[in-house]
């Protein structure tokens, strides 16, 4: 397999480049950037599907003659996905240009609060968490916290019970059995 390493070059700015891009707080800026990304990801599939080679149809040569058809399929649904996703963020930028003019996305009072609180708060919220908080949860072993009630042909007279059981719960139902027949 030859690679041209101008491939790869390319591949890793066009990464670089996509990912800087969608840092951006612009929203065509994101666009570009996811762009960018999906250019990237075709030429990192076209740089895997390594040397090209006759379709790969049925009869047409020697197996080690033809080309992987895997990374074309996977490049084509990268072509679809990325389109997909820029007509979305389309959208989104068209919409953001009717409401506010810019295609800027800013800061909420949420987000402002969330950056102002300091790391002394996340510090506390630590702290309310207690082992109290674990007695709360069940991994259903009782049966009365179980959320699913198991029947079987013994508590529904037309269901076939063919299922395999766990021996304990047929252990327990037989001990329950036999108590309720002494009593």
């Amino acid at each position: 397999m030859d690679v041209s390493l101008v491939l790869i070059v390319i591949m890793a700015v066009l990464f670089a480049c996509g990912v800087y891009a969608m840092l951006e707080r612009s929203l065509t800026r994101v666009l570009i950037g996811f762009l960018l990304l999906g250019n990237a990801a075709n030429l990192l599939l076209l740089i895997a599907m390594g040397r090209p080679g006759i379709a790969p149809f049925h009869g047409a040569g020697e197996s080690d003659e033809m080309s992987d058809a895997l990374p074309q399929a996977l490049t084509l649904t990268a072509i679809v996905i990325t389109f997909a996703v820029s007509a979305f963020l389309l959208a989104l930028i068209y919409r953001s240009w009717q409401l506010g003019q810019a295609d800027t996305v800013s800061d909420d009072e949420a987000d402002i609060a969330v950056r102002e609180r300091g790391a002394q708060v996340e510090d506390s919220i630590v702290d309310i968490i207690s082992d109290e908080d674990d007695d709360a949860t069940s991994d259903f072993v009782d049966v009365s916290t179980a959320p699913i009630t198991m029947l079987g042909s013994r508590d529904v007279a037309g269901l076939r019970d063919d299922a395999p059981t766990d021996r304990r719960d047929a252990k327990r139902r037989e001990d329950a059995r036999t108590e309720d027949s002494d009593d």
